[in-house]
């Protein structure tokens, strides 16, 4: 009973520190409801974190936040689902880690919305860390997309919420990421397309830290 009630309360906050998780992760909510920080559709929420922009600090802070809730949630929770061990649960800690280092290292210029600032990045003359923060969005979104595809094949035939979900935040991805190409290929609109990808990876991990373990 004793380990009962531990494993109880250690699932209650490895749930916790996920919500926590989510609310850090998902400040754009806050910039668009609350403030006058965006000023274009057409830049990423990224440009938003970049060295010198208002409250960029806060919201690197926040990015940063996010990572290391969500790494002591997966690790509170654990790698077992109702099956056995999860597979998807490596990348969603790939995906924390990298979110993490995104925050540490933001943009040093808003390249979603400054002409010169892409120029100069595509010509490799910027600070390094706006390049450490270019990888390591490069691996945050493969590593929750690589989440995603570990969790579906996983649940394949399973027709409860679960499997539902994770079905649909698959679909969801497959017709997002040709509208994140175009959009980064021509400045157009990446404020609406970006949040279909924090949407999509914060419902994974809820599905994670939610989900039942053994039977």
């Amino acid at each position: 009973m004793p380990d009962h009630r531990a494993g109880s309360a250690r699932i209650a906050a490895s749930r916790l520190l996920g919500v926590a998780c989510i609310a850090c992760y998902n400040w754009w909510i806050g910039v668009l409801l609350g403030t006058h920080l965006l000023t274009s559709p057409n830049g990423f929420f990224s440009d938003l974190e970049a060295v010198g922009r208002p409250y960029s600090a806060l919201l690197s802070a926040l990015d940063v936040a996010a990572g290391v809730l969500l790494v002591a949630a997966l690790l509170l929770r654990g790698r077992d689902g109702p099956e056995g061990p999860r597979p998807e649960w490596s990348w969603l800690v790939l995906f924390a880690v990298a979110g993490t280092v995104g925050g540490l290292f933001p943009y040093q210029c808003p390249e979603g919305v400054s002409a010169a600032c892409r120029s100069a990045e595509w010509h490799l003359q910027l600070p390094w860390p706006h390049y450490v923060h270019i990888v390591a969005g490069i691996v945050e979104f493969a590593s929750a997309t690589l989440a995603v595809l570990a969790a579906r094949r996983r649940t394949t035939g399973q027709t409860d919420v679960v499997g539902s979900v994770v079905r649909g935040v698959g679909w969801v991805l497959v017709v997002a990421y040709p509208l994140l190409a175009v959009s980064y290929l021509t400045d157009r609109l990446g404020a609406f397309v970006e949040p279909v990808f924090f949407v999509s990876f914060s419902v994974v991990v809820v599905v994670e830290l939610f989900e039942r373990q053994r039977a």
